[in-house]
């Protein structure tokens, strides 16, 4: 039987065989983001992602790509029975990175759902979520709030080696101290962390009793947040770093806090402007007045001229809520509304009754 022929790795790509790095680069991008089988479960996608990633390891190098257009797929040790290519995550994870936009390994794990593995390089520590509540009030001025995390730290007897003080350190004799091992993946030969000694190279004659060899300890802390002026409710306030350690000396992750506002009764937010219902009685709508008008730091005086009817909007400048990076404060938006008693003593009822016999005789002569 003849050998199945290997398609051209610029055909594969879709570019000219005098594209640049940059087109390279966009074009496996595309077809990376639309063939990973994480993805794309259709059938046929993962060779695809296979193909246009054994292209691209070959294109984007430059030594390579010269060999290739020299001598074809037999100048890179590719082709049917070759075994095709084979890769290493943490050679190639800078490639990723950059064609995704990311720095480190971030981007390629979040995409692809790989991990990156081996090498001695610290795995980042896992990033936190918690949630503060905060009074309308005092999205005013902002505020603070103290968290207490229970979370993963370094430990502090062995300083995250995993070693017991004097243990004898010595080089892993599973992958030679590399941190990692090939595991044959189908057509790809993967790098991945080294299961005996998670991907430090190195094994220690006794593991450390604060935690167990890990290099990490659950501990808790209290942390003081800062929740600024103008937050919206939801809104997340982000901490680098107060996450949890990372394995093997790897960065911390995140610490994410979602700020709640909770309501107060009477107002009504929508974003820097507040609104507030105030009532008022029928002779001060008919007359006119002064009133007092609650506020989020106390109470403001408004003039309602005669005549007001019910449901009338009025704007107090400076009264509403700050924005969140800065500024002049929103506006407290007033809504009166005519309060009609329901009681009525001999006089009101008098006074009320005689003005309905005006109004009265008004249309009367007027309809003459």
């Amino acid at each position: 039987m003849g050998s199945v022929a290997q398609r051209d790795y610029y055909e594969v790509l879709g570019v000219a065989r005098d594209a640049s790095e940059a087109d390279i680069k966009s074009a496996y991008r595309k077809l990376a983001l639309k063939f990973h089988p994480d993805r794309n479960k259709d059938a046929g996608a993962s060779d695809k992602f296979k193909e246009a990633t054994e292209a691209y390891s070959v294109l984007s190098d430059e030594s390579k790509r010269a060999q290739y257009d020299r001598f074809g797929h037999a100048g890179v040790g590719a082709g049917p029975g070759g075994g095709g290519v084979q890769f290493d995550i943490n050679d190639i994870l800078s490639q990723f990175s950059d064609v995704f936009g990311g720095g480190g390994g971030s981007i390629f794990e979040t995409l692809f759902g790989f991990g990156r593995g081996g090498s001695g390089q610290g795995t980042r520590g896992r990033s936190l979520r918690a949630a503060v509540e905060i009074g309308l009030e005092e999205v005013l001025e902002g505020t603070e709030r103290t968290l207490t995390l229970r979370r993963a730290e370094t430990c502090a007897s062995c300083s995250g080696s995993g070693a017991a003080p004097g243990a004898k350190v010595e080089s892993c004799p599973t992958c030679r101290g590399r941190g990692a091992v090939a595991q044959q993946q189908g057509f790809f030969a993967v790098r991945t962390a080294c299961p005996r000694c998670s991907g430090r190279g190195q094994t220690v004659s006794k593991a450390c009793e604060g935690c167990g060899g890990e290099g990490r300890a659950s501990k808790q802390s209290e942390l003081r947040v800062r929740i600024p002026a103008g937050i919206e409710s939801g809104a997340q306030i982000r901490l680098s770093g107060e996450g949890e350690a990372g394995a093997q000396s790897g960065p911390p992750g995140d610490l994410f806090v979602e700020v709640r506002v909770r309501e107060r009764e009477g107002f009504h937010r929508d974003g820097r402007e507040l609104y507030v219902e105030v009532p008022i009685s029928w002779p001060q709508a008919v007359l006119g007045d002064r009133i007092h008008v609650p506020t989020l730091d106390g109470e403001a005086r408004m003039s309602v001229p005669a005549g007001t009817a019910t449901g009338k909007l009025f704007r107090i400048r400076g009264q509403g809520l700050p924005p969140l990076h800065g500024g002049s404060r929103g506006d407290l938006m007033v809504r009166v509304f005519v309060n009609v008693p329901e009681k009525l003593n001999r006089e009101q009822k008098s006074l009320v009754k005689r003005l309905f016999e005006i109004e009265q005789e008004q249309k009367s002569q007027e309809s003459r």
